[in-house]
């Protein structure tokens, strides 16, 4: 009987492939690390659970063990694992159920061993650009550790001298601040009878001003009591004072008796010094001076002129009366010293019942412009109020006379004391702002060769189509627009993070700006071997935590000398 082609070629697969692996005793589909297991005997331990087979039912197609360590080179059990040999590369393994399925899985094509399909063997092409990308690396480490050698030399030499520095600003400190102890001593001593003098003096001026603001002030007064007193007798009583809205105190539209009483300290009326001294002090915050008279407008078309003046009858209002200019009064609102000489007045001058000026008056008034000079007398008379409302105001503006020859060289003296000192003590500041330093400096951990100290005070930047990224090592983190705009803290350092066997792997960064309705940001930056400092990447795997990479030469190790050998295979 004859067996059909296809068959007869499965069955001469199956006896090459049986006789092959007990040839060199290592079955199809087993790796190296597990050959043990099938040699020898004329039976196989199930791996899993001991079961005894026969031998010759490993790689029979037939699944007998339950983890299917009996078919290592078929596709019988679907648990089962084939291992490829892909030399010069990287053994492997696949899945059993993958053997002879018409697909190549290994790249030396060992798991389609049926001949069904024929595959190509790429392992030589993968070994190559795995050696390439082995030997670029390797060079880049060469490259790096060169450079890492530099910064642990220039770590530890930049320790050396802060130590060293060290110990000399603490030894210099304390003569420095020795020396700041005896200028202050001095300062001090030359300064108590500079206080002394310029105390005595500043008195002695005080007293000036308070004499002079009294004056002033009882001019105020008197002019008030003037403006007060209608009936000029030299008294201002309860009638007088009920002239004036400013005192209804309940705001009921008159000033009672009571009301006028109350301001008159309870009194129905007050002369001039009275007045000056208890009434005035009262009632100078709320007092309203009678408003000036108003200009009458000229009728429309016609030309303007100045009513005539009248006499005026006795007993009038004197408020009234256009007021007489003397010669100690300044024009306050404009006007020229021509226009002021113009309208100056004696006490004696009768501006209302002398003819002459009055004619002369009329003759001016004529002109439009006159009749604006005219009015500039009652604005010389509110300027007169303004010029006493001002008095108190211009105190402070009084300069003080420079000090007496004997106290200014006390001055002198207390000035250099003064400036020795503050020499003084400016050294010591700036020394203990440089220890400090030095010693913020020596507590950071620059890894255990001081390998990473290059990296203090330098910063390095990363930008993608939104952000640029910016690291300072030692010191921040941190994010900006690419388009440009305000910069966010990503965080603020912190300490090294990675893992307990090598903690130099990376750094954590914490507390930066907070998210909206989140937690502040941190920043979490791996460091990998580089020819190198450069900041290549960033990204932000969670909501308000950020992740940095960061290529250094510091983190390059010594380079395996047996890499420079060519090896057979991976």
């Amino acid at each position: 009987m004859e067996l059909p082609k296809g068959l007869l070629t499965s069955v001469f697969v199956f006896l090459s492939l049986l006789s092959f692996s007990f040839a060199v005793g290592r079955p199809r589909g087993v790796s190296l690390e597990k050959a043990s297991f099938y040699e020898g005997g004329t039976e196989f331990k199930c791996l899993s659970n001991g079961r005894i087979i026969p031998m010759d039912h490993v790689n029979d197609d037939y699944c007998d063990c339950e983890d299917g360590s009996d078919e290592p080179g078929t596709s019988a059990c679907s648990n089962g694992l084939f291992y490829c040999e892909n030399k010069p590369y990287k053994g492997s393994y696949i899945m059993s159920s993958r053997v002879n399925d018409g697909i190549c899985d290994c790249c030396d094509g060992s798991d389609e061993y049926d001949g069904t399909i024929s595959c190509e063997n790429t392992c030589e092409k993968l070994f190559a650009e795995i050696r390439a990308q082995q030997e670029a690396f390797r060079e880049k480490q060469e490259q790096g550790y060169k450079v890492k050698l530099e910064y642990i030399q220039k770590g530890k030499r930049a320790k050396d001298e802060k130590v060293a520095r060290l110990s000399e600003l603490e030894r210099t400190k304390e003569t420095l601040v020795q020396v700041r102890n005896g200028a202050e001593e001095l300062k001090n001593a030359a300064e108590e009878p500079e206080k002394e003098a310029k105390d005595k003096h500043e008195a002695a001026w005080n007293a000036v001003k308070e004499e002079r603001r009294k004056a002033k002030e009882a001019v105020v007064a008197g002019e008030a009591f003037a403006e007060l007193d209608v009936n000029q007798d030299g008294i201002v009583d309860i009638p007088e004072l009920q002239n004036h809205q400013e005192f209804d105190i309940d705001s009921d539209g008159t000033v009672s008796d009571e009301e006028a009483k109350e301001y008159l300290e309870d009194s129905d009326s007050c002369d001039l010094p009275t007045f000056t001294e208890k009434i005035w002090p009262n009632i100078k915050e709320i007092y309203k001076p009678p408003s000036p008279p108003e200009e009458v407008p000229a009728g429309e078309g016609e030309e303007a002129t100045a009513a005539p003046v009248e006499e005026q009858p006795e007993g009038s209002d004197p408020r009234t009366v256009p007021p007489i200019l003397h010669e100690d009064v300044k024009v306050v609102e404009g006007g020229s010293k021509e226009e002021e000489d113009k309208y100056r007045y004696s006490d004696d001058e009768d501006l209302y019942n002398d003819e002459d000026d009055e004619e002369e008056e009329d003759d001016e008034l004529e002109d439009e412009d006159d009749l604006e000079a005219d009015y500039d007398i009652s604005k010389k008379r509110r300027g007169r109020r303004n010029k006493s409302e001002k008095t108190e105001g211009e105190d402070d503006e009084e300069k003080m006379p420079d000090y007496d020859e004997e106290t200014k060289k006390l001055i002198a003296v207390a000035d250099e004391a003064r400036n020795n000192y503050n020499d003084a003590d400016r050294k010591v500041r700036d020394m203990e702002t440089e220890i400090t330093g030095i010693k913020s400096y020596m507590e950071l951990d620059f890894g255990p060769e001081e390998e990473f100290a290059a990296l203090k005070g330098q910063c390095f930047e990363y930008t993608d189509r939104e952000y640029t990224y910016k690291l300072c090592p030692f010191e921040k983190t941190s994010q900006r627009p690419k388009a440009g705009g305000m910069e966010t803290s990503l965080g603020n350092w912190g300490h090294w993070h990675g893992p307990a066997e090598d903690k130099y792997d990376a750094m954590k960064y914490e507390n930066g700006q907070g998210c909206w309705n989140g937690p502040s940001r941190t920043c979490h930056v791996n460091f990998h071997c580089g020819a190198e400092n450069a900041l290549t990447g960033a990204s932000e795997p969670s909501r308000c935590e950020y992740q940095f990479e960061f290529t250094t030469p510091a983190r390059c190790a010594a380079p395996d000398s047996r890499e420079h050998a060519v090896h057979e295979e991976l």
